[in-house]
């Protein structure tokens, strides 16, 4: 087969696409799929604070409260914070130590029960228990959750924060990532139609914005071909490897390397993969060996491994780090499942 008819072929006819005519990129947002530790609400345990009366005191405060409660492990904590309510009579209010670091004290507790000698209790009022986060938020969100309890310090992924309010990906981008998951839409119903399981699959290097995998299911043959692992062999195949051939499949294709391109990259390395269903672990593992770049799938899968029961690519003792995104024609790949 010749280079025009491989990548004639990366074109699936319009006749397959059954999906609403009308759909826009505004029908639709890229989720991205963040670890538990970015995704889930943050521990928060209590500790005694009490109000600065004086804020003269405050430098030495302080000082002296670092010296006896240094707070370690919890350095994300600011010491001292505004009063918002105006009618307060005071203005500021100090952390003096976790309740579970404090000394045996009986109830009422006493400003001077919980300072030791080190410490003059001068400037300071009523001790009280407030709630603070256990560990630094890291998404936006969860900062401005934990910071109606208590001020932290925040670095900010501003990536994140853009992706989390869906406006990482600008309209142009938009556009281009709707069609290349309308190629694997195609490509699932062009499998459907032999009869295998709805799920297609483009693979797509970002930096020449081309498509240069397209597959779908092909589990009637073996049972490993799903369609992610078909897409990542019709790229070993592109660069001279691969293990299995797909000719009679005429929706799964890939694209012949540039003639004068001499350097490979690693199969996918900076590629990213549409997939119409969320992956399983085996396809997360392969996708990971091969060196994805990102991953962007349209509907979650009950065993899905990028979201729905696993979060494989959060592992931090993972040695190849890559983003994953859902909901990328979202509604049109859940009708697949129909």
């Amino acid at each position: 087969m010749s280079n025009e008819e491989h990548i004639g072929l990366m074109e699936p006819p319009p006749k397959r696409w059954k999906g609403p005519m009308c759909v826009t990129e505004d029908s639709w947002v890229a989720h991205p799929v963040l670890s538990d530790e970015e995704s889930q609400d943050i521990e928060m345990i209590e500790a005694f604070a009490a109000p600065i009366v004086d804020k003269k005191e405050t430098s030495r405060l302080v000082r002296e409260l670092g010296s006896i409660h240094p707070l370690n492990g919890l350095e994300h904590l600011k010491r001292v914070r505004a009063v918002k309510d105006k009618a307060s009579p005071h203005s500021l209010e100090v952390l003096l130590c976790l309740v579970h670091d404090a000394p045996d004290t009986e109830a009422p507790v006493s400003i001077d029960s919980l300072l030791s000698s080190a410490v003059s209790s001068e400037g300071l009022g009523q001790p009280f228990v407030v709630n603070v986060p256990a560990r630094a938020p890291l998404t936006r969100p969860q900062f401005e959750l934990v910071s109606k309890q208590w001020p932290t310090s925040f670095h900010e992924d501003k990536r994140v924060t853009l992706a989390l309010k869906g406006e990482l990906f600008s309209p142009e981008q938009k556009a281009r990532m709707q069609s290349y998951m309308m190629s694997a839409v195609a490509a699932a119903e062009a499998g459907k139609e032999l009869g295998m399981e709805a799920v297609g699959a483009a693979m797509v290097d970002p930096s020449t914005e081309t498509v240069v995998a397209v597959g779908h299911d092909c589990r009637a043959d073996h049972p490993l071909h799903h369609a992610a692992m078909v897409c990542i062999d019709l790229v070993a195949r592109s660069q001279g490897g691969g293990c299995y051939r797909f000719d009679r499949y005429p929706s799964c294709s890939f694209t012949p390397p540039d003639s004068d391109v001499t350097a490979q990259p690693y199969i996918c390395t900076g590629y990213d993969l549409y997939v119409t269903r969320e992956p399983c672990l085996m396809c997360a593992m392969a996708l990971v060996h091969s060196r994805i770049g990102r991953i962007f799938y349209g509907t979650g899968s009950a065993d899905g491994a990028f979201g729905t029961k696993y979060k494989l690519h959060s592992q931090k003792d993972l040695n190849h780090r890559f983003e994953v995104y859902e909901g990328v024609l979202g509604r049109q790949c859940e009708e697949l499942k129909k």
